[in-house]
């Protein structure tokens, strides 16, 4: 996404999009927060945010509610969420409710949460990486259709506190790389450790030389740009299932 200059940011206003962020205490959901200010050039509607002690850090949102059952959570058009696999089972059901938009990054989600999904009544946007350049990558990696004598392994690399284990990103790599290769590959290696925002690699060896396509995130920003974007476009969407590729006009 580009950077915000006044003139986007007049555009966006236009809409007067109300934009709830769920999970708005953990470390996406400040992101998030922070980002919508810059995007917008105003706070988010409403941020749901389940204080755990005193002692957590402000958020910097005009609406604060500890839960969804505050009123003003009726009046938003379209939800952003980075929590957890049960946070984001709540939020689904409460939008699935009140007919309103999803964003979420939310990773960990289990197969039947998957299942239920695949055919919302809601326009829902759903990815484990909000990144661009984890797109690219996957349209990168159509180079290898066909290619033979070639094995394959995606690794991954997170922070310390990262739960999902593959991550959600790898598992993607490799479901789009099994389709495009057309045979199994093994388990993404997975590795934890430190203040990492998240590295992925996909490997493609041969007996006589190596492919290496690489995707590294600089700081977490990359990821809440990507779900601010979605947001907007999702809010003109018809009810159904979305990509980050389908806001890229790849899907």
């Amino acid at each position: 996404m580009a950077k915000t200059n006044s003139s986007r940011v007049k555009k966006f206003s236009a809409f007067d999009l109300k934009i709830g962020v769920f999970g708005a205490g953990g470390r996406m959901g400040q992101e998030v927060l922070a980002v919508i200010q810059d995007f917008f050039g105003e706070s988010c509607y409403v941020a749901v945010h389940h204080v755990k002690n005193k002692n957590q850090k402000k958020l910097a949102a005009k609406n604060i509610v500890s839960d969804l059952k505050n009123p003003l959570c009726k009046n938003v058009q379209v939800w952003i969420d980075f929590s957890s696999p049960h946070g984001f089972q709540e939020i689904y059901q409460f939008c699935q409710k009140h007919k309103m938009a999803l964003v979420s990054g939310t990773t960990g989600l289990s197969e039947l949460q998957l299942k239920k999904i695949a055919s919302p009544s809601i326009p829902l946007l759903w990815s484990p990486n909000m990144s661009l350049g984890i797109n690219i990558l996957l349209k990168a990696l159509q180079s290898l259709k066909g290619s033979s004598g070639f094995d394959f392994q995606i690794e991954e690399f997170h922070h310390r506190y990262k739960k999902d284990k593959p991550s959600g990103t790898a598992l993607l790599l490799q479901k789009e790389l099994e389709s495009i290769v057309e045979k199994m590959i093994d388990k993404p290696v997975s590795v934890r450790g430190g203040g990492i925002f998240g590295i992925h690699k996909v490997w493609a060896m041969a007996e006589a030389e190596t492919l290496t396509f690489e995707h590294q995130a600089l700081n977490r920003q990359v990821f809440a740009r990507g779900a601010a974007q979605a947001a907007v476009w999702l809010s003109q969407q018809k009810p159904g299932l979305y990509s980050l590729q389908n806001l890229l006009g790849q899907g």
